[in-house]
């Protein structure tokens, strides 16, 4: 009774352990392949644009009190109250500016790099210069304490190619993974043993006709 679900069990798995282990790495990678393929082709592209200002010292200050002020309006860009301005320019929610701005700053450098991202590439434009036009002005309406004024180094320019990845390249992940993935598989997969395999035999009972044999022998 206790062996059943057991037995069962087995049966079940014995399809599965059957297969040679070519065929088990090739199906996964063929998936895989094209559960990328499909996700990169169902994927709308975005573009990338990027806008460069630099901090400039006035003649109260040097470099690296420049320097120390790009670090922080660097991370100024994306709070809300330049948001807040710049999307007037840029014809887009708060909201759309804080998942699509992204801000970088060099340790070596006083410069700003302001990068949105986009479905539209036009949008991606207009949301890089919109949001470094309202960093500009923060920082002018600041200079008299800061003494250090912010200067557009290099517009965003329309971008001609998506930075997203295409539908090769998820399609080479995805077939990556799925190989990865049926390899470890194959290695955790029990091995089979003639225990597993084969049936138990089942019990023989002498019949009649050999027990009254044996019983005239004695």
């Amino acid at each position: 009774m206790t062996d059943t679900p057991i037995r069962q069990r087995r049966l079940s798995l014995a399809p599965v352990r059957r297969l040679p282990s070519w065929a088990v790495l090739a199906t996964g990678t063929l998936v895989g392949g094209l559960l990328g393929g499909a996700y990169g082709m169902a994927t709308p592209p975005t573009y990338t644009a990027t806008n460069y200002v630099i901090a400039v010292p006035t003649a109260k200050s040097g470099p690296d009190s420049a320097l120390g002020f790009a670090q922080a309006y660097g991370r100024v860009a994306t709070q809300l109250a330049v948001l807040g301005d710049a999307q007037v320019w840029a014809g887009v929610p708060v909201r759309t500016l804080q998942h699509s701005v992204r801000t970088a700053t060099s340790p070596d450098a006083p410069m700003v790099a302001i990068s949105a991202t986009s479905s539209r590439s036009d949008l991606a434009v207009d949301m890089a210069n919109a949001v470094s036009r309202a960093l500009t002005r923060h920082a002018d309406d600041s200079k008299g304490s800061t003494q250090v004024r912010l200067v557009q180094f290099s517009r965003a320019v329309k971008p001609t190619e998506p930075t997203s990845a295409s539908s090769t390249v998820t399609a080479l992940v995805g077939t990556s993974a799925g190989g990865l993935l049926c390899g470890l598989a194959l290695l955790a997969r029990p091995r089979r043993t003639g225990q597993d395999d084969d049936p138990a035999p089942a019990a023989s009972v002498p019949g009649p006709a050999a027990a009254a044999d044996v019983r005239g022998q004695r």
